[in-house]
């Protein structure tokens, strides 16, 4: 897997409003990015279905734009597969220190 390209897919999805979360690498990419933008207790190492009822959880979020929005349906409604590795991982950090949001 090439993390980069599992970023960019995340980004252009939310940015076009278009298809579902592939895989647990967009997943975990996506889940980083959602902590960072709405302050998540969740963490990089959490099984995959762990992070999915952390976020179903989180009812108080708002939005700020349609992509966030985009972001939150994206992860709510994809099933994570049991795997997780460190590459995944990286991807969780990633998205949690994304300092370039939405840029390809």
């Amino acid at each position: 897997m090439v993390p980069s390209i599992a970023r960019q897919s995340v980004i252009i999805k939310c940015s076009m409003k278009k298809s579902v979360l592939l895989g647990n690498y967009e997943f975990y990419y996506a889940a980083g990015l959602f902590k960072k933008l709405f302050g998540a207790e969740l963490q990089a190492d959490m099984p995959p279905q762990e992070i999915l009822e952390q976020i179903l959880k989180q009812a108080d979020i708002s939005p700020k734009d349609d992509r966030e929005e985009y972001l939150v349906s994206l992860l709510k409604n994809y099933e994570p597969e049991e795997e997780l590795d460190e590459e995944m991982q990286m991807l969780f950090a990633w998205g949690e220190k994304e300092d370039k949001i939405w840029m390809v």
